[in-house]
């Protein structure tokens, strides 16, 4: 038997109009594109079982010519999987559908302001080098002066004689 070029070509081909689709902001799309994956993904773990063969009951061939049954497993569990993401992005679109009436993924601006910033290391940063908006929460310029202006809502002591 001869291999053909149709199934590779179609497994390359479904993965490659899945990733378009994913690479898109619409919930929709990126469903679509995540169930082009997942048919792709059954058609390569298809193609692992080699050429076909026949079924493994006992005593009806030899050994040698049974099809392989764990490909088919996998084929399996790839289908529950992709079932339950599916189902999943489709709540998702729902429910951005029904608060904001768009499936669209809008541009976070604060990951635009965080991929702005010059390449540094957190380990080189200084905080007090940075510009007020960017240093983190409860930095020493931000927290009250004295400790005695905290509140405490357990009522525990506060100050230096707290052990």
């Amino acid at each position: 038997m001869t291999p053909t070029i149709v199934l590779p070509v179609m497994i390359g081909g479904l993965y490659a109009a899945g990733v378009y689709l994913l690479l898109d902001r619409s919930l929709t799309r990126v469903l679509l594109g995540f169930l082009l994956l997942g048919n792709a993904t059954n058609l390569l773990l298809l193609s692992t079982g080699g050429p076909a063969g026949l079924a493994p009951i006992l005593g009806y061939s030899e050994p040698e010519a049974f099809n392989d049954p764990l490909p088919q497993a996998l084929i399996l569990t790839a289908i529950v999987i992709t079932f339950g993401v599916a189902a999943f992005l489709l709540a998702m679109i729902h429910r951005s559908w029904r608060l904001a009436r768009n499936e669209a993924v809008g541009t976070d601006e604060e990951d635009r302001r965080v991929a702005a910033r010059r390449g540094t290391d957190a380990d080189e940063l200084d905080p007090d080098d940075l510009a007020p908006e960017d240093r983190a929460a409860m930095h020493a310029d931000s927290r009250a002066a004295d400790a005695d202006e905290l509140v405490d809502d357990v009522g525990l002591p506060t100050g230096s004689g707290a052990r």
